[in-house]
């Protein structure tokens, strides 16, 4: 084992929030150390779209990507036939009667996670971050709207983000960077049938260019968002934070560089890191500051694994929350090009705010999901949307290939005792580090939340024209999240939380962290990566300052 410089900060996970909060650090003059378990990714080879098989291919695995978890056993399945997961072409996706716990999406890799995703670039509801105060449920985040939103500003302005004047409760000091993009056929089509059934619909915000933005190429509409962009006009975190980090000349990035224990010591402050090596052998890296950075999976992961290093409370790994979502699918008479134009760049938000479902706490939103469906290509069309073989199916396939049209939903999910994540007794990677387990089930409020979000997206896409649904898929028996949080949850009181309001371990002088693990409560539908930017942008200001 060696021992490097000591660096003024280490910074662990290079997604949303260790590439913000590595720019934060350098940008106020301390030294910066970036480590991630995953590669670097090179958006000119690695992101080939104009290849003739661009069409089938999902965002690219590369060697120590994807980091491996299990899962506990799926909660059994009750009668909610409006919830089953399926295509009329494939069939059911979990057809024994329990909750398939199939995958979590996620990137390794400098970048992160934000490598893949869609690019959407939400505020939280001011509501939605003070659920227990006037819900009585979940937890408040301890701090307000208020206290994040030059951060948002922050963040927004560095990304580029593009968006119409208002999004309702979200106010906003500044206005959005760039203009929204234009809407795309079928969401101009899904418009009027929002209209039809009273539902607002609105130009979503987007971490990709609407205009040229420092240095950055504007969006192309290729429609590729989450297999990568290999122009670096959609936000990740690469070609964002990452590369004005090191800009500054503070930072220095290591992929492949997986952390897989934390040495605390006896004055309350973390003294080093040991970071495996491609062989097997560990390095020893010493800094003042360590930023935890590593997902709602892997935080509490590593924090565990270091003999429950900040899990005073008993609260490491509890309160795990995903996303609830719908995406339902129809054939419209007319074409609908929805493969063309930007992936979810149309939004509703009427049903966001926590009291605003009938009967339900907790909100939700719905979104055109035509492109992000992964039916960009002629091959997933045939297989999923018009059963058969043969010259007959060849020529169904002709007649309605562009005609599908897609409704997404993502709603709140309530923490529950029954979902954590906590250390596989078993199973350890090639270090001998245990892998996450990760314990998913549902409540009956998060059931009667799906409920209303497919039933109002099979109204919109019948408001829209649509005539037959041929698949719709949700988390009510499949268990395949991109967004995931809560389980190192931020409060003020020690006894019933991991860090403060800034990120800080209650007892760990030195210790903090910057991801969705902290979030108290899931939002209605938000994504969560600009808020996680937003808080790790407090983060490093208050490291400056400790």
């Amino acid at each position: 084992m060696s021992e490097a410089t000591e660096w003024d900060a280490v910074v662990v996970g290079a997604g949303a929030g260790g590439a913000a909060a590595a720019y934060g650090l350098c940008r106020r003059g301390l030294s910066v150390l970036l480590l991630d378990a995953g590669p670097r990714f090179d958006p000119s080879t690695d992101y080939p779209l104009t290849d003739a098989d661009a069409d089938t291919r999902i965002f690219p695995e590369k060697p120590g990507s994807t980091g491996k978890v299990s899962f506990a056993p799926g909660q059994a399945l009750g009668d909610e036939p409006l919830l089953v997961s399926g295509s009329r072409g494939l069939g059911p996706v979990a057809p024994g009667g329990v909750r398939l716990m199939d995958r979590y999406h996620h990137v390794r890799g400098i970048g992160g996670t934000t490598l893949h995703f869609t690019g959407e670039a939400h505020r939280f509801h001011p509501d939605a971050m003070k659920m227990k105060t006037h819900f009585g449920v979940a937890a408040d985040w301890p701090l307000d709207y208020a206290a994040l939103e030059p951060y948002y500003v922050e963040a927004e302005e560095l990304i580029g983000v593009a968006g119409p004047e208002q999004q309702g409760a979200r106010w906003r000091s500044r206005k959005f960077p760039l203009p929204p993009h234009p809407l795309s056929y079928a969401s101009q089509t899904l418009g009027r049938g929002a209209k039809a059934i009273g539902l607002d619909w609105q130009a979503n915000s987007r971490a990709a260019l609407s205009r040229p933005w420092n240095g950055r190429l504007p969006c192309n509409y290729c429609g590729g968002c989450n297999k990568g962009c290999p122009r670096g006009d959609k936000g990740s975190a690469d070609v964002t934070f990452v590369a004005a980090a090191v800009a500054t000349g503070r930072c220095t990035v290591r992929p492949d560089s997986p952390v897989v224990r934390i040495e605390a010591g006896s004055d309350d402050r973390v003294k080093a890191v040991l970071v495996g090596r491609p062989d097997g052998s560990l390095e020893r890296v010493a800094g003042r500051q360590f930023v935890l950075a590593c997902g709602a999976i892997e935080t509490p992961r590593l924090l565990l694994a270091s003999d429950g290093l900040a899990n005073e409370s008993r609260e490491v790994g509890r309160n795990f929350m995903d996303t609830l979502f719908i995406a339902v699918g129809a054939l419209h008479p007319e074409a609908q090009h929805g493969r063309r134009g930007l992936p979810s760049d149309a939004i509703s938000w009427t049903y966001n705010a926590p009291d605003a479902i009938p009967g339900v706490v907790g909100g939700c939103r719905f979104y055109n999901a035509c492109g992000e469906i992964e039916l960009g290509g002629l091959a997933a069309f045939a297989l999923r949307a018009i059963p058969g073989w043969g010259r007959a199916h060849a020529q169904s396939v002709r007649q309605l290939w562009g005609h599908a049209l897609h409704v997404g939903a993502i709603g709140e999910r309530l923490p529950n005792p029954d979902s954590f994540v906590d250390l596989d007794p078993a199973a350890r990677d090639r270090f001998g580090m245990p892998l996450a387990r990760i314990a998913s089930a549902l409540a009956e409020s998060d059931v009667a939340r799906l409920r209303f979000m497919a039933k109002t997206s099979h109204a919109l896409l019948a408001a829209s024209g649509a005539q037959r649904i041929y698949e719709s898929y949700s988390s009510w028996d499949w268990f395949a999240p991109t967004h995931v949080f809560g389980t190192c949850r931020m409060g003020e009181d020690p006894a019933g939380s991991v860090v403060d309001a800034f990120g800080r371990s209650h007892r760990w002088r030195n210790l903090w962290i910057a991801d969705a693990s902290v979030f108290p409560s899931a939002g209605g539908g938000e994504a969560p990566s600009l808020t996680i930017q937003a808080l790790a942008l407090r983060t490093a200001e208050r490291i400056r300052s400790a």
